[in-house]
């Protein structure tokens, strides 16, 4: 029986104190050797503090440091992602994401999907990236 494992447990009441909301989540799930990672914004996942407010390429430096960080917590890496897919308020905002992203991912290759949506969770978020990554055999 496979079982799963819960990274950085939360619930959202803590993380949007703003909003009536009351949902267990959490940060990755570990099932079998396949990462799903929630979408990552420019957020501070211990402080839960929004960083690079006004600056798209601020806020996917940090959401791409936190997916790493989750990566490795995981027993995964950056070079293991599978999966991207990108969400950006504004078609303009493409190119200085997938700029900074590309950074991150030189030589990685994954597929990649991109969408423009009319918001996020918040409104000073103005990016999100979601990855599915694979944990190596140990």
């Amino acid at each position: 029986m496979t079982t799963h494992t819960r990274i950085r447990k939360f619930n959202t009441r803590e993380t949007y104190p703003e909003q009536s909301l009351d949902n267990d989540l959490c940060q990755a799930v570990i099932a079998g050797n396949t990462v799903y990672l929630r979408g990552q914004i420019g957020q501070d996942l211990d402080t839960r503090e929004s960083v690079g407010i006004g600056d798209v390429a601020a806020q996917t430096e940090k959401a791409m440091s936190n997916i790493k960080m989750l990566l490795d917590e995981c027993g995964s890496k950056l070079e293991d992602i599978c999966k991207v897919t990108v969400y950006i308020i504004d078609p303009r905002y493409r190119e200085p994401v997938y700029n900074v992203m590309g950074h991150w991912l030189k030589g990685v290759f994954p597929v990649s999907t991109g969408l423009v949506v009319q918001a996020l969770a918040r409104p000073e978020w103005v990016v999100e990236i979601d990855v599915i990554a694979v944990k190596p055999d140990a």
